[in-house]
């Protein structure tokens, strides 16, 4: 994207820099590979209305990959992820929040498998389509005026 340049030089700049790689955009068939060499999957969404009140999808595919998963508590990221159960939250803009959390993250590796199994397993009871049908059904039968919305929806 538009900042690829100045992220590449902090990267060269870094400790890590030989642990950095920039692949760029990943054929879909093999994201499951791109997945498996990767640990932990960091998403440091700013907080802004939209990060709010949109449920992102991508830190819901790596918990189905069996990753962990460390984020910035914006609203979408707090429905999916349980602190310090399903994966780990960090205060949204606080770069130095986001370096701690990792930190404390990569400390824990003796948790990692805990963590990874409660994270596929909420995404596979409360992520499924079958569960999602059932969430949102009621909603398109009162909107098609053939129902009424109860309180599981």
């Amino acid at each position: 994207g538009p900042m690829e340049a100045e992220l590449r030089a902090q990267s060269a700049a870094s400790a890590a820099a030989d642990r950095i790689h920039f692949v760029g955009r990943v054929p879909h068939e093999e994201v499951e590979r791109y997945y498996g060499l990767v640990d932990i999957l960091a998403y440091p969404r700013k907080r802004m209305r939209l990060t709010e009140l949109v449920t992102p999808l991508k830190p819901l595919e790596a918990m189905a990959q069996g990753r962990l998963v460390a984020a910035s508590d914006v609203g979408g990221h707090k429905e999916l992820i349980r602190h310090g159960d399903t994966g780990t939250l960090f205060s949204a803009n606080d770069p130095e929040d986001i370096a701690r959390s990792l930190d404390r993250l990569l400390a824990s590796h003796a948790e990692w498998d805990e963590m990874r199994t409660r994270a596929r397993q909420f995404v596979e009871e409360e992520r499924s389509w079958h569960k999602n049908i059932y969430r949102y059904e009621p909603v398109y039968h009162l909107l098609l005026g053939r129902g009424r919305l109860s309180k599981a929806a």
